[in-house]
């Protein structure tokens, strides 16, 4: 899409929460994500050895199972010297079994491992997409909390998906194993009433369905609820979760304002939203356990009263009897793996759905966009920027008509190359909204803009942004730390006035808490030194610092006599000392809504 449009935000579904997809297609984008990720190689090859130990796990098993009947029968024959090799056996096939237990242990933790880093990467990837994250932070409910979506919606989804995968095959390989099994030890079965006998082909399997199919129906009428609910759960948690950042991040201040106990209230009603809908999950969970547990102890005796026919008529002897125990034991856990693991996969079918959504917000945005008034931009030769009546609009998705905002008092105005610009206006006009729209993130309005080449322009915020890391890394930011020459950098730290930080250069901190916000935006104007951009457009960077330092960032600019600037503020040190051309902006205020009656027919006109 061209690129005037990337950065339009969406304005449909202000209040969404999510998307309403199937399984099926969330489970087709999540595959599309995986397969087209660069861990997708070395998650195929572990796959592939994992089922190779799981099918020789299952053998292992058969052969486990198989060995029932000779060591059951040998202590029914009190035959001492056949029950001491059948120990030997035992000891051969369970070492066997340990080993591919651990080795399987390792592969899964491998998968898990490897998902995740794959889930994230792609989502880090697609959230940071060019304006992506601060388009998505205005697109209602979905852009809240990213940072939960990114790290435990994305960790829980990559080891719950590996978790019930393996689980799945594995149930799936052991039940087409013992199936088999199972059927032929139910051909033995003779049932006799009297002088009358006969045999129901495959019985034990029969029995095995049947009670699987019955926990499985079961769980799922007791149990449904626990998708959705886990659903809001994680939101819950995700709101607590920032709740505690944002009070950690700004605690100063909230000290500074003895807002203790009201930032306690704050927190307490996340705590208590969280907490009410962790007890509907409990009660869910514990509905469930009646199927689950109840069940479970069922297939102690259930077996071998379903066996009991067979074995108390004379059809099987004790050693028969307790392999078919084991196999009925063996397909039953297969056929009840959906009954055994109903919770886990519906959390994991509600992470699936927090984290799908959030990746379909951000691939979809572009078809989201949906303006009814926008600004034109156009790309101008070097050395020009225009402004053609521009209005800029206070919402998104309104008209200036209905929502009100302001416009460029001068009508049709050209900066030229090298250049000095204030721009500001009525004191209840939102000047930041002008900053975004030149840079292209706020559309909404209408006129014309003209933009120098993109490579040309640097815009600077009024709050800095300070990324963690060494500080050479933060005046390098977006580039990488070895991009300028340690010279030049020294050199504009001293120009800037923060000389007392060149020792520290290479320091790792969290330089955004130990630098004040002062020092914070001298690192920005040091910054300029090292770029050198052509065009500089400024957010009221300079209201609010001490004489001191507006003096030293004076001197910064003064430096860079050729760069054209565009002061969007007010500030009496820059008027000072470059005496720059000034716009006005003018606020224009909504029309009030005109509401038409219709006169009623035959209706009395009014009077005058």
């Amino acid at each position: 899409m061209a690129d005037d449009l990337e950065g339009r935000p969406s304005i449909q579904g202000q209040d969404r929460v999510g998307y309403d997809l199937s399984l099926g297609y969330r489970l087709k984008v999540m595959f599309s994500a995986f397969w087209h990720s660069p861990v997708r190689g070395r998650v195929l090859l572990i796959a592939t050895a994992l089922i190779a130990i799981i099918l020789a796990t299952a053998y292992a098993t058969v052969i486990l199972n198989q060995w029932n009947a000779p060591f059951y029968d040998s202590i029914a024959r009190r035959d001492l010297h056949g029950f001491f090799h059948q120990l030997k056996v035992f000891a051969l096939i369970a070492g066997m079994l340990l080993l591919l237990n651990v080795v399987q242990a390792w592969l899964n933790q491998m998968t898990a491992l490897y998902m995740r880093e794959g889930l994230t990467r792609d989502l880090v990837n697609q959230w940071l997409q060019r304006k992506r994250a601060l388009r998505l932070s205005a697109s209602g409910l979905i852009g809240v909390n990213p940072d939960q979506r990114l790290h435990e919606d994305a960790r829980n989804l990559a080891e719950s998906t590996t978790t019930l995968m393996i689980g799945l095959v594995q149930a799936t390989i052991l039940l087409i194993s013992f199936i088999g099994v199972l059927w032929e030890l139910s051909s033995g079965f003779i049932f006799r009433f009297g002088t009358y006998a006969f045999s129901i082909p495959g019985y034990m399997v029969w029995a095995a369905i049947f009670y699987a199919a019955s926990a499985s129906i079961l769980s799922q009428l007791v149990g449904r609820k626990l998708v959705k609910l886990n659903a809001d759960r994680f939101s819950k948690e995700a709101e607590l979760r920032f709740a505690l950042m944002h009070a950690n991040e700004n605690m100063p201040a909230i000290t500074v304002a003895r807002g203790e106990e009201n930032e306690q209230q704050r927190i307490n009603t996340d705590i208590s939203a969280v907490l009410a809908v962790i007890k509907r999950v409990a009660m869910a969970n514990v509905n469930l356990t009646w199927v689950s547990a109840g069940y479970g102890w069922l297939v102690v005796v259930i077996p071998i009263i379903v066996a009991a026919p067979a074995y108390f008529s004379g059809g099987l002897t004790f050693g028969e009897l307790m392999v078919s125990v084991g196999a009925f034991n063996q397909v039953n856990t297969a056929l009840r793996w959906y009954v055994a693991n109903f919770g886990p996969i519906a959390e994991w079918r509600a992470t699936l759905m927090r984290v799908t959504d959030f990746r379909q917000a951000l691939t979809t945005m572009s078809d989201e966009i949906n303006l009814r008034g926008t600004i034109s931009y156009e790309r101008n030769p070097p050395g020009t920027l225009t402004l053609d009546h521009v209005r800029i609009a206070s919402k998104i998705g309104e008209e200036i008509d209905q929502c009100g905002g302001f416009r460029v008092h001068e009508g049709a105005v050209t900066i030229k190359a090298g250049e000095k610009v204030m721009i500001n206006g009525d004191h209840n006009v939102n000047r930041k909204l002008l900053f975004l729209a030149l840079s292209e993130l706020w559309p909404c309005g209408g006129g014309k803009i003209g933009l120098p080449p993109t490579d040309d322009m640097l815009f600077v915020a009024q709050s800095a942004y300070i990324p963690g890391g060494s500080l050479r890394e933060a005046l390098a930011f977006p580039e990488s730390a070895d991009t300028y020459q340690n010279a030049d950098v020294v050199a504009a730290l001293e120009k800037a006035g923060l000389h007392h930080l060149v020792s520290r250069l290479d320091t790792r901190a969290r330089w955004d808490k130990l630098l004040d916000s002062d020092e914070q935006r001298a690192i920005g104007f040091a910054r300029l030194l090292l770029v050198r951009p052509k065009w500089i457009v400024f957010d009221e960077v300079l209201e609010g610092m001490e004489p001191e330092w507006q003096s030293s960032m004076m001197d910064v600019l003064a430096s860079m006599p050729d760069t054209t600037m565009i002061y969007i503020g007010r500030s009496d040190a820059f008027v000072d000392t470059f005496k720059p051309r000034v716009l006005h902006l003018e606020a224009l205020h909504a029309k009030p809504e005109v509401k038409v009656v219709a006169k009623a027919p035959n209706a009395p006109a009014p009077a005058l």
